[in-house]
């Protein structure tokens, strides 16, 4: 029974040092993510609670709006002290009664709702306002409220905005809620200062410099600018502020123009983050402690290792190894001198092997061109034979002689390399057999520059796709039109190119074949057709280190076209 020894991987240094910084880095975002949670959930418990609180309180101040607002109304309607108020004059015994029932009525109303409540009542007929209550407003304050009053109260556009509704008004720089209940020529007024309506919310705990304030419609305070520690808030944007935990809860009365804006700032969830940063900088100057260390050992240990790895990368690239630098870690100096006598033995190793692969390409173009020949040759057998059934002794002449020329070009050509003039002239040959085969089935056209004759291209390249052609594009019903056009192009950020285009007015490729070619997939050769066009790219792909292209397409008007895309010629092998 065979032992199987356990394989472990091993890993470069870099590698573990890797692991540990991202460790630490991981329990840092650890602790931090769940100290984040852990005050995340605190204020929403918190904030959740503070809501329900200020709901309730909100509940019962619109509770106790309702009814103050109803029991004026009430009274104004019902209560016989007011009637006889307004019958009798403002001296007499029956008002003065009349008047002193309606203070014991509102001072009753005020010891349930509280003394903050202030009651008034105004007879406009008598141009009569006085207090039905008792009233913890200062005189000041009186003498402007019983202006605004009056004046709110003979101002008909007024009506909507101060009758029977609690509303906000300034009066020398204190916001009091009031609320103005008509009747005929009577009105009864309730009156709370803004800041003793939300006195009960400051008693919570919204941190140190936390508060809670009215605000009207546009968030404009209407109370003093006082935290609940009973100190000046003052809305500063520095950095101190930004750090501070803050959250903001808006509660709305009902049947008002105004609104609860409660600040929350508790100071233990900054003293939290400052913990945090603390842990931060603790952190960083460990890891920056470590960072020391790691670049004291990289110095005196990876760097030597490095420089030896450097060394070993020249065998990729069949260069001369470096001589390495002395170091402290003598094994590495010994392995070092090993090695380099070990890429001596290398290179002569990959020469060969590399010599080996240039003759097994050579051989392979050798063995390519010796398919096309035996396709051409028997093309042109056939084409003669053809015209002696037919007794075309002239013509048979005539392709003798070009088919001798077309030959001997092929057979005393033994370059991977030939001049594009001669190679056209060899295609012209070749048309010129076909046309003296064909009669008048085709006629063809050959434009060249000037300055491209002189360049060099692989020979039989054109032959291949003019035989294509001359195969599938000649018929008897119509006139057969053969294109050969040569020209140089500067291509767009790259070299100059050879460009040869080569086009029918036949019936085009097949769209399969087609599909194929420009995908760059094998065509079928199983029925011994289409081997000219595969070898040919092949020899294209071989000589030209795969920089050269060919593209296929058909044409709108009908018919096929090729074109081939040479670049400069690589190093020449024979």
């Amino acid at each position: 029974m065979i032992k199987k020894t356990a394989k472990h991987k091993t890993y470069p240094i870099r590698h573990y040092i890797k692991v540990m910084m991202l460790v630490s880095f991981t329990v840092l975002i650890l602790d931090l993510g769940i100290s984040i949670a852990s005050i995340s959930i605190v204020k929403q418990q918190s904030t959740r609670n503070l809501q329900d609180t200020a709901a309730l309180y909100i509940n019962r101040i619109n509770h106790d709006f309702a009814y103050i607002n109803h029991y004026m109304g009430w009274t104004l309607g019902n209560d016989e002290s007011l009637l006889t108020m307004n019958t009798y004059g403002v001296n007499s015994i029956e008002f003065l009664k009349a008047n002193d029932n309606l203070f014991k009525r509102f001072t009753e109303l005020q010891k349930n709702y509280g003394h903050e409540y202030n009651f008034f009542y105004y007879l406009k007929n008598e141009t009569y306002f006085l207090n039905c209550a008792p009233i913890s407003v200062s005189y000041t304050d009186y003498r402007e409220l019983k202006k605004k009053i009056i004046s709110y109260i003979d101002d008909k556009e007024m009506y909507e905005k101060f009758y029977s509704k609690w509303t906000p008004i300034l009066v020398n720089n204190h916001y009091y809620v009031i609320n103005i209940v008509p009747y005929y020529n009577r009105y009864l007024i309730g009156l709370i200062s803004a800041d003793n309506l939300i006195r009960p919310l400051r008693q919570i705990n919204l941190g140190a410099n936390g508060y809670v304030s009215l605000v009207d419609e546009n968030e404009q305070p209407l109370t003093s600018p006082i935290s609940n520690s009973g100190t000046l808030i003052t809305e500063n944007g520095g950095f101190a502020n930004l750090l501070q935990s803050r959250t903001t809860i808006n509660s709305a009365f009902s049947d008002t123009t105004f609104s609860t804006k409660m600040v929350i700032k508790y100071g233990i969830f900054e003293k939290i983050m400052i913990a945090q940063l603390l842990i931060m900088l603790l952190f960083f100057i460990v890891t920056s402690t470590l960072c020391i260390v790691l670049l004291f050992f990289k110095k005196r240990v990876l760097g030597p290792i490095q420089s030896f790895s450097d060394n070993l990368a020249f065998i990729n690239e069949s260069g001369q190894p470096a001589d390495f630098k002395s170091s402290e870690i003598i094994e590495l100096e010994q392995a070092n001198t090993q090695f380099k006598g070990l890429v001596e033995q290398i290179k002569t190793f990959k020469i060969a092997m590399y010599e080996q692969e240039l003759e097994k390409q050579r051989i392979q173009l050798d063995y390519m061109k010796l398919q096309i020949k035996p396709h051409f040759f028997l093309n042109c057998l056939t084409s003669i034979y053809s015209m002696a059934q037919i007794h075309m002794y002239k013509e048979i002449e005539n392709m003798t002689l070009s088919t001798s020329k077309y030959f001997r070009y092929i057979f005393q050509n033994g370059e991977n390399f030939v001049r594009l003039e001669d190679e056209i002239e060899h295609v012209r040959t070749y048309l010129e057999i076909q046309k003296q085969r064909y009669q008048d089935a085709f006629i063809y056209y050959i434009e060249q520059e000037d300055q491209a004759g002189s360049v060099e291209i692989p020979p039989l390249v054109l032959q291949t796709f003019i035989e294509n052609s001359i195969k599938y594009a000649i018929s008897r019903e119509h006139e057969a039109e053969i294109r050969l056009t040569v020209q140089r192009l500067q291509m767009e950020q790259e070299e100059e190119m050879l460009v040869i285009q080569l086009t029918d007015t036949g019936p085009g490729f097949p769209p399969q074949v087609l599909e194929k070619l420009n995908l760059g997939e094998p065509l079928d050769q199983s029925k011994g057709t289409q081997i000219g066009i595969m070898n040919t790219l092949k020899r294209l792909e071989y000589l030209y280190l795969k920089r050269a292209t060919v593209t296929f397409s058909n044409l709108e008007g009908g018919g096929a076209s090729v074109i081939l895309y040479l670049p400069k010629l690589p190093n020449k092998s024979k």
